[in-house]
C-alpha cells in the first residue's frame, strides 16, 4: 500500500502543477486591474485567492518539513527559500502584490511540491504529524491525511479561480483531474 498511496501524491501533485500553469496562463491574459477587482469570492478578487493559496501551501508545506525532521527525515526540496513565509503571515495577507512575483513563486511551490513527494520515503505518509492550526488548536494525525487535505484543498480554490476567470470573460478550458492521464 505504501508505493501506491506514494504514486497517488506523486500524480496529485503533477496534476497541481499542470492545472497552475494552465491556470496563471490564463489569469496573464488579463490586466492587473482585473485580475484585483473585487468578485465577491471568499478572498474577493483572483489575486487574493491565489495569494491564499501561496500563504496556505506554505503553512502546511513547513508542516510537512517539520513532521520530516520530527521522523528523523530531511525533506531537502522543502527549504528556507521554499518555505519564506514572513512571520505573522495570516491566509488572508497578500504576500505578492506584483504579478510576476506572485507568478514565481506560485512555479518555485509546484517544483517544490514535486521533488518533495519524489523524494519522500515511502513510509512518510503513515507518520503521525503533529503541529498548531491556525487558530492555535493542537492536532495529531496521519501524513496521508493532511496531504489529502493539502491538495484538496488546491483543487477548491482553483475551482473558484476558474469561476473568477469566467467571471472576467476567460476560458481556463478542462480542469478535470483526469483530462492529465
Amino acid at each position: 500500500m505504501g508505493a501506491a498511496f506514494s504514486d497517488n501524491y506523486r500524480f496529485l501533485a503533477k496534476y497541481n502543477r499542470w492545472m497552475n500553469q494552465r491556470l496563471y496562463a490564463a489569469c496573464d491574459t488579463l490586466g492587473d486591474e482585473e485580475r484585483k477587482r473585487e468578485r465577491g469570492a471568499f478572498f474577493g478578487s483572483l489575486h487574493r485567492t491565489l495569494n491564499h493559496l501561496v500563504v496556505a501551501d506554505q503553512i502546511w508545506l513547513r508542516r510537512f518539513a517539520q513532521c520530516g525532521l520530527d521522523h528523523g527525515v530531511t525533506l531537502t526540496s522543502l527549504n528556507g527559500a521554499v518555505l519564506d513565509l514572513p512571520p505573522g503571515s495570516q491566509l488572508d495577507t497578500v504576500l505578492f502584490d506584483d504579478w510576476p512575483a506572485l507568478h514565481a513563486k506560485r512555479e518555485q511551490l509546484d517544483a517544490a511540491m514535486e521533488a518533495w513527494v519524489v523524494d519522500m520515503p515511502e513510509g512518510y505518509p503513515q507518520f503521525t504529524m503533529t503541529y498548531s492550526n491556525t487558530k492555535g488548536v493542537q492536532r495529531a494525525h496521519p501524513v496521508w491525511q493532511a496531504m489529502t487535505h493539502f491538495f484538496n484543498h488546491q483543487t477548491h480554490h482553483r475551482g473558484q479561480a476558474t469561476t473568477l476567470l469566467t467571471q472576467a470573460g476567460v476560458d481556463v478550458g478542462v480542469t478535470d483531474l483526469i483530462a492529465l492521464v
